[in-house]
């Protein structure tokens, strides 16, 4: 289908880009890989199209003392071939891998797909994983929002009509850290029936701490599996600790039944892939 009539803007800072968002009916457009083919099949009809292409500073990729900081016009492509990554950040360098295709990756956006928030999409997993802090401003001024509290259901937020992501924190990376990412799609490129990117730290006597879990694709958003990670926490890293964690995870999910897998399906798929990237993590 063509798209229905809009009038089009191209501010030029933040503050106009707000501005324009709370005039009307308007939506932001960055990279544009989720909103085009929504605009395309009529799933929306707003009156003003805020084109973010000449709002400058937001396509920045910062490493500093609080972490990795990604400017929200931030690309796949960007983050793909930022070597600093590989050791700022490797969950977040490995998960990028994964998204759609070459293509998209080259258009595609960071806070595109956050505000989108599909709950199969890679970003929102690992800003949910990662405890990432959104910074978000709006014509009441700039709030941080935790991811946690940031998604609130399939492609819904916390955003106001007249607010923008601009950046967002993940925190500080430790180089000792073990991690693994996961996902199962029916074809490379393909949106995940199930991900999971999972993380832990060791203390003093070798055992998981300050375990995180995150999975996508068996909720109507990204998650923490909380009773999962306890399962790791305190745990000296074997086999059978993972079992117990992969099992406790498959209970904790109440994943939909659609036209790709069913329910029982998915809740399997999450065992298996919380085993295999925390074996990975082992490693």
């Amino acid at each position: 289908m063509k798209l229905a009539p809009f009038r089009y803007a191209a501010p030029t800072s933040v503050a106009e880009a707000v501005a324009l968002l709370g005039s009307c009916d308007a939506k932001a457009l960055s990279g544009g890989q989720s909103l085009m083919p929504i605009l395309a099949f009529r799933l929306s009809a707003p009156e003003l199209i805020v084109d973010l292409k000449h709002v400058r500073g937001l396509d920045r990729i910062t490493i500093d003392e609080r972490g990795v900081i990604l400017g929200a016009k931030v690309r796949w492509h960007d983050i793909e071939t930022d070597a600093r990554l590989l050791s700022a950040h490797p969950l977040l360098a490995e998960a990028i891998k994964h998204v759609a295709h070459y293509q998209i990756r080259n258009r595609g956006t960071v806070g595109g797909s956050l505000a989108h928030a599909d709950p199969a999409a890679e970003m929102p997993g690992i800003a949910a994983s990662c405890d990432a802090i959104l910074t978000i401003v709006g014509s009441k001024g700039e709030r941080k929002v935790a991811a946690a509290d940031f998604f609130e259901g399939a492609l819904q937020t916390c955003l106001e009509a007249d607010e923008l992501i601009t950046e967002i924190l993940l925190p500080f990376w430790p180089q000792a850290r073990r991690w693994g990412f996961q996902e199962f799609a029916r074809r490379r490129g393909d949106f995940a029936l199930a991900g999971v990117a999972a993380y832990y730290d060791l203390d003093a006597q070798g055992h998981a701490s300050n375990t995180h879990i995150g999975v996508i694709g068996a909720s109507d958003r990204p998650r923490r599996l909380a009773t999962a990670e306890s399962a790791l926490n305190g745990m000296a890293v074997t086999p059978g600790a993972i079992a117990a964690a992969a099992a406790a995870a498959s209970a904790e999910v109440d994943p939909p039944s659609d036209i790709h897998a069913p329910a029982d399906y998915r809740r399997a798929l999450v065992a298996t892939l919380v085993e295999r990237a925390l074996t990975h993590a082992a490693r």
